[in-house]
C-alpha cells in the first residue's frame, strides 16, 4: 500500500478519523459521503478497488480536497488484518471511529442448502467484523476513547426459514457487538449496534423486502444515534415495534412464516 498524505490538523480544527470497511456500495458507501461532509478523514476499505478508487474521487472532488483515501481489502484475508490496521493508523496517525459495514447475502432458495454459500457468509459477515473490531477495541480501550459501529440487521433477531446462513451470521455478529459494548462502555468505549430493516443496496437487489428504503435513510439515523451514544439502532424506527412482535411469535406460528 502507498503511503497517505493528510491535510494537516489545526490549533483550532482537529479532524476526525474514521475507518469504514466496507465503503465501495451501500450503506458504506453512503456513510463515507456523510462523515466526509462532516469534515472527517477517512480510510475506506473494501474488496472492489475500482468501486473504492471511484468513491475517493468523488468525496475529494465534492470536498474540494483530499479526505478519502482506498485500501483494497478481502476481509476474508485475517491474515492481514492486523497489518493493515496499523498501516491505516500510522497513515491517518489517529482512528476516533470503526465501522464495519462489509456483508454478503446469496441468493438461497427454500429447499436448498449450500454449505459454501454459508461459509462466505460466515466468513464476511461474521469472523471479518470480529477480526476487525478487536483491533478497533484493543486500541480504544487502551486509549479510554473512540466509536464502533457494526451493521447487523434485524435478521439477526429470529432464524428465519428464508436465508438460515445469513440469519446465523447476523445473529453471531450481533452477539459480539453487545459483548464488546458490554466489556468497554467501561473504559469509555462507544459501541453502537445497528440493526436495519431491508435497504436497497446492491446485496439485496435479488431478495426483495417489506419496506425497502435507500441507504440515505439508514446513514442519517445512524449519525443521530452517534450523537446521542445509542447502543442499538432500529433503522427505520418502525422496525423496533415490528421486531419486538416477531420476536415474541410462538415458535408454532413463526415457522410457518416464508420470510
Amino acid at each position: 500500500m502507498q503511503s497517505v498524505s493528510i491535510p494537516p490538523d489545526t490549533p483550532l480544527s482537529t479532524r476526525r478519523r474514521g475507518v469504514i470497511v466496507g465503503a465501495s456500495s451501500g450503506i458504506g458507501a453512503q456513510l463515507a459521503r456523510d462523515l466526509a461532509g462532516q469534515g472527517y478523514l477517512l480510510a475506506l476499505l473494501a474488496r472492489r478497488a475500482e468501486a473504492l478508487d471511484k468513491l475517493c474521487a468523488e468525496i475529494n472532488q465534492a470536498a474540494g480536497e483530499t479526505l478519502a483515501f482506498p485500501y483494497p481489502h478481502d476481509v476474508t484475508r485475517f491474515d492481514c488484518i492486523p497489518a493493515t490496521f496499523q498501516k491505516i493508523l500510522q497513515d491517518l496517525k489517529r482512528i476516533d471511529l470503526l465501522v464495519y459495514s462489509a456483508g454478503v447475502m446469496p441468493p438461497v432458495g427454500l429447499s436448498e442448502f449450500n454449505f459454501e454459500k454459508d461459509r462466505q457468509m460466515v466468513a464476511v459477515n461474521l469472523l471479518g467484523g470480529m477480526a476487525w473490531l478487536g483491533q478497533a477495541a484493543t486500541l480504544f480501550e487502551r486509549l479510554g476513547a473512540g466509536t464502533i459501529v457494526g451493521i447487523s440487521s434485524v435478521a439477526a433477531e429470529r432464524g428465519r426459514v428464508k436465508n438460515p446462513g445469513y440469519n446465523a451470521s447476523k445473529a453471531g455478529f450481533d452477539t459480539y457487538l453487545e459483548a464488546l459494548r458490554n466489556r468497554l462502555t467501561r473504559h469509555g468505549v462507544h459501541v453502537l449496534t445497528v440493526r436495519p430493516g431491508p435497504v436497497d443496496t446492491p446485496m439485496t437487489k435479488d431478495a426483495g423486502g417489506l419496506f425497502m428504503v435507500p441507504p440515505q435513510t439508514v446513514t442519517q439515523d445512524i449519525l443521530r444515534a452517534l450523537r446521542k451514544r445509542k447502543q442499538v439502532l432500529y433503522t427505520p424506527a418502525r422496525w423496533r415495534l415490528i421486531m419486538f412482535v416477531v420476536r415474541h411469535l410462538p415458535s408454532v406460528v413463526f415457522r410457518r412464516l416464508n420470510f
